[in-house]
């Protein structure tokens, strides 16, 4: 198998993003490629439904502030300590947007159906919980082994259309090394498609190297990669740089009005000066 595109650009990766995709973003802890949602901001991205895998964060906000989303399907929308995600908010009281209220294992279980390709999986520990009232695709069944009173709940494989995800580093065999954050792995042997964006591209072959091939995501599920620098920016990147919560707390404080959101999205998606405002 040939190696994935590995001289593309973030934008050429955006354009290739279909409007009404289903969308994958892990959360702020774990990779997003935020140099992604702000190249489909500026490609005008619009009716995307987003996965949290499992929550959702910084770039979701950004990508329903811009109008590219439609339904969201989630386990939470937050900013952590700089508070609500206010795009988010502000859409949900509107009505502007769907949200298909998930948890954090029943996103996983989903994921994991798809990821071995078989049409459902079971999960405990939601039931008695009021969300089974409000996704009536999730099923309770009697567990056919017990012989009766053991109810048990049926997840229905969620196979994204694309991930958009960020790693460290790419090399020639288009292989992403994303470190500990083995979560990744399951979302791209779950997606149809994965673009990735990285800090550098490296020489060689990860996957021959013993201390880097357990990081690394196979070439194999990438379609294509660009080199972002800073691309996680402003939430953290493994050991690479730490979470910006400065820039977090400016951009919550001026994301609670329309006016103050549009000048975010002047400075720093379509002006591209987030690098070195991050520096």
């Amino acid at each position: 198998m040939n190696p994935p595109p590995l001289d593309v650009t973030v934008d050429t990766l955006a354009a290739s993003v279909p409007d009404g995709a289903l969308v994958a973003l892990p959360p702020d802890n774990s990779l997003p490629s935020v140099a992604l949602a702000r190249a489909l901001i500026r490609r005008g991205a619009r009716g995307l439904r987003l996965l949290g895998v499992p929550v959702s964060g910084f770039a979701t906000d950004l990508l329903v502030g811009a109008g590219c989303v439609a339904e969201i399907e989630t386990s939470a929308v937050s900013l952590g300590e700089a508070g609500f995600a206010p795009r988010f908010t502000q859409a949900l009281k509107a009505g502007t947007i769907v949200v298909r209220d998930a948890t954090c294992p029943a996103i996983h279980t989903m994921l994991q159906a798809a990821e071995k390709g078989v049409p459902f999986m079971p999960l405990r520990g939601i039931i008695g919980s009021d969300i089974l009232a409000h996704r009536p695709d999730w099923m309770v069944i009697d567990n056919p082994f017990a012989g009766g009173g053991d109810p048990i709940v049926l997840l229905p494989a969620r196979q994204p259309d694309v991930a958009l995800i960020h790693g460290v580093m790419a090399d020639e065999a288009g292989n992403v090394w994303t470190g500990r954050r083995r979560e990744l792995s399951t979302v791209a042997h779950a997606s149809k498609r994965v673009l990735a964006t990285v800090e550098r591209m490296v020489p060689g072959d990860m996957l021959e190297d013993e201390r880097l091939a357990p990081g690394c995501i196979s070439g194999t599920y990438i379609e294509a990669v660009a080199v972002a620098e800073r691309g996680a920016w402003p939430v953290a990147l493994l050991d690479e740089y730490g979470f910006d919560a400065g820039h977090v707390a400016e951009y919550a404080r001026l994301a609670k009005t329309d006016s103050g959101f549009r000048d975010y999205l002047d400075r720093y998606v379509f002006n591209g000066v987030q690098a070195r405002a991050a520096e």
